[in-house]
């Protein structure tokens, strides 16, 4: 049987089947008695293990089938649902995820899956499986390196920074005896000429001793291999040095469930008979869906994307020529038009739930590593955005929480000393107001200590002391949002590696958005991000400087005002003017951004009053046009990183209209 026509389909509901086993194991562990999550994860792994035989991918029917005899025990009383159980379930599901990805990266599915069968058969024989044995199957399985969202966001910032990466092996010599000094020495050879990204073994193993004679490192320097090589081997009882680059991780074709309304897309059968078996009697709406392949909705978006700037073009002639009926039917198509925005827009919205339904078994699995006690509750899981921005949102998360677990919150017995619940608690929560959807990450942990974050600052450069003693609490706070910057007293697998909050905010602002940290002291800390609900046609102020005309997108505009030569005062060498009880700089694009021919000859100046956070500054333009609904393109690759423009459009009359970036006019 022809297959291949069906892939995409297989790869969509494996991913969701992955998801309800997962989620469901989650569920098994807050609550073991109950047997309905046992029998959504039992009907998951089952129809998973059907799709995978008809597919033709013998290793995941082979662990599928295994994972499906252990719950088939638990099922039926015969085996306890420990905790040892339920780690090697989740390993065994992360496994499963790991070959599905290869499949859609059009691998064949294969992986090293025998050490997992060996434990799961071990249980299903009721031999006891230690949190040992556990350890040393995940170091066993994990001998391909995998870099996890995180790991892979540091590789390819250090790639844009023209940075080597590298995945080193070095092989120890068959009768070393003092393991974990040599490895000391090897890492400290390369951190003195850049940064460990992983270990495997991960680092304590390797203190222990606690492995054969091969270790694995992830690595990112600026020097050659050769270099590196000749190095580590001075190090004495080293037998070999392999060193390969790591290569780009493998773009995957993308499917998005399409539904009528928004609904949700699909209820397969384990979602059904979870409901029928909890006894829900309600009657489940029709709800006609299909799957479209993304390049496809892409194409779409690009074809609407001609038509608005035709749009533009249109609207403009019909002023001119002042003809009824043209402006009748091009006012009934402007109407028309925007409908089908509207469309092809939620379209293209995907739940954010998406991208939260990592979290919980990262958190789960960060919490042991980290002998903690921490409670993760998710909140507008529901939330839509682009799928552009659902694409590039993961790996912020992950490092954000990551921080909050390892730096944010206390272990248990610190938190009962201050008085507090043993249990810290992080929150993650996702909700719309206006055009823009806000994420926040929060915890009640021991906040941001402001006096080692200057200490650090003013070592690192980052600011001078005089600058320091001026600082607000705020802006102490955004200080760890710097390159490079890192309060960690040691390097960890979970943070700290020297790679700071940076990454995070580089990749938000790319988007659109920004982060904001609100801290207090022995309390703890929220990230606030806001990010636009789509990137492709944005509403901005068109305004002039000069002969050339301009875009302020209206997301960050508070209001417009006129104000007189003689209004503005000069404070400390800077401009300012007055703006409700306060006073705020100008910024006049004309010098920033050197247009030539910008005399303003009017009586008053024209200002556009824009916000970033807390921050406000006022504009100042030669004259204002009004608000139209643009279309953002990119300057392409020959013109990246222009400082104050973060785009361009096409109007109407088919001129070239540069976007500023408001964002980096006002930091």
């Amino acid at each position: 049987m022809e297959t291949s026509q069906y892939l995409g389909i297989f790869i969509d509901e494996s991913n969701e089947n992955l998801q309800t086993i997962n989620d469901g194991l989650l569920d098994l562990e807050k609550d073991p008695t109950n047997m309905e999550h046992i029998e959504v994860i039992f009907r998951a792994a089952h129809t998973l293990k059907g799709m995978s035989a008809t597919m033709g991918y013998e290793e995941l029917t082979t662990l599928t089938h295994q994972m499906e005899d252990v719950l088939d025990l638990v099922r039926n009383n015969q085996l306890p649902a420990s905790t040892n159980l339920l780690d090697m379930l989740l390993h065994a599901v992360e496994k499963l995820e790991e070959m599905v990805g290869d499949i859609s990266s059009g691998g064949d599915g294969k992986g090293v899956i025998q050490p997992i069968l060996d434990q799961l058969k071990a249980i299903e024989k009721g031999e006891d499986v230690s949190d040992d044995s556990v350890a040393s199957n995940q170091d066993v399985t994990s001998k391909e390196l995998t870099l996890d969202s995180f790991e892979e966001t540091v590789i390819n910032q250090a790639k844009a920074e023209g940075l080597h990466t590298y995945h080193l092996t070095i092989q120890l010599a068959d009768d070393c005896l003092l393991k974990a000094a040599r490895v000391y020495m090897v890492f400290e050879i390369l951190e003195k000429e850049g940064e460990i990204i992983k270990s495997v073994p991960s680092v304590e193993v390797l203190e222990n001793e606690e492995f054969d004679q091969q270790f694995d490192v992830a690595y990112v320097t600026s020097i050659e291999q050769k270099e590196i090589t000749d190095k580590i081997m001075k190090v004495s009882e080293i037998k070999q040095v392999s060193i390969q680059p790591i290569g780009n991780q493998k773009q995957t074709e993308r499917t998005e469930n399409i539904g009528i309304n928004q609904e949700p897309t699909k209820l397969d059968s384990t979602t059904k008979e979870a409901q029928e078996n909890s006894g829900s009697k309600r009657k489940q709406a029709a709800n006609k869906t299909i799957r479209v392949n993304i390049n496809r909705l892409d194409a779409l978006m690009n074809l609407f994307e001609e038509l608005v700037i035709d749009r533009g073009r249109l609207e403009q002639i019909a002023d001119e020529m002042e003809h009824n009926d043209l402006t009748e039917t091009v006012g009934r198509m402007t109407r028309i038009s925007s409908d089908l925005q509207s469309i092809i827009l939620n379209m293209r919205m995907v739940p954010i739930e998406q991208v939260f339904n990592r979290f919980p078994r990262m958190v789960r699995q960060l919490t042991r590593e980290l002998q903690k006690e921490i409670q993760l509750d998710i909140e507008g899981a529901e939330t839509e955005l682009d799928r552009t921005v659902i694409d590039e949102i993961g790996d912020p998360l992950v490092h954000l929480i990551r921080n909050s677990l390892d730096h944010g919150i206390e272990t248990p017995d610190v938190r009962e000393k201050m008085g507090k619940n043993r249990q810290g608690h992080v929150l993650l929560k996702a909700y719309h107001s206006g055009n823009h959807v806000y994420i926040e990450i929060s915890d009640d942990g021991q906040g941001i200590n402001r006096e080692k974050v200057l200490n650090k600052a003013i070592e690192n450069q980052v600011v001078t002391p005089e600058q320091a003693n001026q600082l607000s609490n705020r802006k102490i706070d955004e200080l760890i949002l710097a390159s490079g910057f890192s309060t960690a007293d040691e390097i960890s697998d979970i943070s700290g590696r020297g790679v700071g909050l940076d990454v995070v905010k580089n990749t938000i602002e790319s988007l659109g958005g920004t982060i904001e940290i609100i801290s207090e002291e022995g309390k703890g800390t929220t990230f606030t991000i806001q990010l636009p609900l789509t990137l492709s046609i944005i509403s901005v102020m068109l305004s002039t400087i000069g002969n050339e005309t301009y875009a302020v997108p209206l997301s960050t505009i508070i209001e417009t005002a006129l104000i007189k030569p003689e209004e503005i005062v000069t404070v400390q060498g800077q401009q300012m003017m007055h703006f409700r009880e306060s006073v705020i700089p100008l910024i006049f694009l004309r010098d920033v951004l050197e247009v030539p021919d910008s005399a303003n000859e009017s009586a008053y100046e024209s200002v556009i009053i824009v916000r970033k956070g807390e921050q406000v500054a006022g504009l100042v333009v030669d004259s204002l046009i009004g608000q139209q609904e643009v279309v953002l393109k990119n300057l392409g690759n020959y013109l990246t990183n222009i400082f104050a423009i973060s785009g361009a459009t096409i109007l109407g009359d088919g001129e070239v209209a540069l976007i500023i970036d408001t964002h980096s006019l006002i930091k």
